[in-house]
């Protein structure tokens, strides 16, 4: 194996490390509300447009019929709601209610916090951890411009205007 290959095999190994104890060294989803699909989607529309089921689906490289049963849920649930496509399309759009906007917020504080909890366990500097959040900005819109998708980045402190869209 080439050093090339090592260090991809290296990199592949640890975002799937990455991924696992992100998610479950963060700590229990105790009082969280929302559904993880729920949380994601939320997290898309708030910062955009009102999205249809296949902008949404494209967005997230996943068959129509899951985002459809996804936001099928959110409705029955009042965390998003059906509008009429505002520039007058056929099909309807998709936007987060309030109770949506709340339940993702109160959601966002928990996750928030096992953030902090897992960044301050590393012991890094916040100097550190810019660098590795700059990193992972860099990567992320690598990505989303190699699969011709965007996600906003608007709302970052240091960069309000920071934006894939």
């Amino acid at each position: 194996m080439s050093e090339q290959e090592h260090r991809l095999s290296d990199l592949e190994r640890e975002l799937t490390l990455l991924s696992r104890h992100f998610i479950a060294a963060r700590g229990p989803r105790i009082g969280q509300s929302l559904e993880r699909s729920a949380y994601v989607l939320l997290t898309r529309l708030e910062v955009g447009d009102p999205l249809t089921l296949k902008e949404l689906a494209h967005t997230f490289q996943v068959d129509v019929s899951t985002i459809n049963r996804q936001i099928s849920a959110m409705l029955r649930n009042g965390l998003v709601e059906r509008i009429p496509d505002p520039e007058g399309g056929m099909a309807r759009k998709f936007r987060p209610t309030a109770l949506g906007l709340e339940r993702l917020e109160a959601d966002r504080a928990i996750s928030r916090a096992g953030t902090t909890r897992l960044i301050e366990a590393s012991g890094w500097t916040g100097e550190r951890t810019e660098q590795f959040l700059t990193l992972l900005v860099e990567f992320n819109q690598s990505i989303e411009q190699l699969e011709g998708l965007t996600w906003s980045r608007a709302g970052r402190a240091d960069t309000p205007s920071a934006t894939t869209d």
